[in-house]
């Protein structure tokens, strides 16, 4: 076999094995552990008392509308409260925050404005500092719940096993839901069966609730990794809790079209992050054995995995280059199936999972700039 006959054998062999695994993973899971019960035990009058957490940048048209989302959850108010706690932001997010909660007398709000922008992190660590609940759930300013989001996170955290809770994602606004709404689609089903089989090692800003003990016990939020939501969650799990997103529980998230590459870009750099502490943490932890496999699933799925592709197209190129019919004909169907929308989706997360590990060398985003949003 002369050289641009091996190039070309090893490109198609590093397409097949970057292709291979997920989807065998994702078989797996949908076989194994999607179709089975909970194995929990569950308290339909578990009523604890619950501080949401909304930390805010720049946040002025959208923090009222979260309020009134979170004032509109079917949970006792009485057993509610909501911490605002803003970085300092240069648009008003607080005062308005203020003025809503000065118009809604009944839910206790407390307003909390940092002297200056630290990350989430901080200001999450800060709010637990104050936080009355013996849950705490943490929301993104620009995510929508469903009216019975908070009762249901706290269903699931009535077992003593549970010790955080996060939700499925629809994608909403933007300009590209298409691409999102595949993206999703996928990740859901994946959640749900990891979640299954024990837990998850990715939550969602959207809605992540935790018990504040859990929270105590390990010092609050990590404030070296952007993931503070999943690298939490991995902690929960290594620690011999659960950590799970059930299918009763889906939340929407915002999708910007301006500035969505870097958006993705940025979460996938604190996945990264995530992934890369948790791993250092594997040996010698109390999680199960199907918890550790699925982290290390997820681990090669989003550390290893991407670069396949990439030195798989490099090879393919190069034979291709040197006149090779069948590389040639891969990388021209590879094109082709950028027009179906799955695939799409599918190399356009490889691309920032790329990009991130890139980015991460110099900067781990934990404080970016932001639009001012309107």
């Amino acid at each position: 076999m002369g050289l641009v006959d091996a190039l070309g054998a090893a490109g198609l062999a590093l397409s097949l094995a970057h292709f291979a695994f997920p989807l065998a993973y994702y078989a797996y899971l949908k076989a194994r552990w999607l179709g089975r019960p909970w194995g929990l035990r569950l308290d339909p009058g578990y009523r604890p008392r619950v501080t949401v957490v909304v930390p805010t940048y720049m946040e002025r048209g959208l923090i009222e509308g979260k309020l009134e989302n979170v004032y509109e959850q079917d949970y006792p108010r009485e057993l509610l409260e909501v911490l605002v706690v803003d970085g300092a932001s240069g648009d008003g997010t607080a005062e308005a925050a203020r003025e809503w909660a000065g118009r809604h007398g009944d839910l206790r709000v407390e307003v909390v404005v940092e002297p200056a922008r630290r990350g989430k992190a901080p200001a999450l660590n800060e709010a637990l500092r104050r936080a009355g609940g013996e849950v705490v759930v943490v929301t993104d300013a620009d995510s929508l719940w469903p009216r019975s989001a908070l009762s249901e996170a706290v269903k699931w955290l009535s077992d003593e096993r549970v010790a955080a809770v996060s939700c499925l994602k629809l994608p909403g606004g933007g300009a590209v839901p298409g691409v999102e709404e595949a993206y999703r689609g996928f990740y859901n089903t994946v959640r749900l069966a990891e979640s299954k089989a024990w837990s998850t090692p990715v939550f969602h800003g959207e809605l992540a609730a935790f018990k504040r003990g859990f929270l105590e016990e390990i010092g609050g939020f990590p404030t070296d990794v952007g993931a503070d939501d999943s690298y939490t969650a991995v902690a929960a799990a290594l620690a011999g809790f659960r950590a799970i997103t059930p299918e009763g529980l889906t939340c929407v998230e915002y999708v910007p079209g301006r500035g969505y590459a870097a958006w993705r870009t940025r979460r996938a750099q604190h996945l990264v992050q995530s992934f890369a502490k948790a791993l250092r943490r594997l040996r010698g932890s109390r999680a199960p054995g199907r918890f550790k496999a699925v982290l290390l699933a997820e681990a090669y799925l989003h550390l290893v995995n991407p670069w396949l592709l990439l030195l798989a197209a490099a090879l393919l190129a190069a034979s291709a280059a040197a006149g090779a019919v069948l590389p040639a004909a891969t990388l021209a169907l590879g094109a082709l199936l950028l027009l179906y929308k799955p695939y799409r989706a599918w190399t356009a997360t490889q691309a920032f999972l790329i990009t991130a590990m890139v980015r991460n060398l110099w900067t781990k985003e934990l404080v970016w700039r932001k639009q001012r949003k309107s």
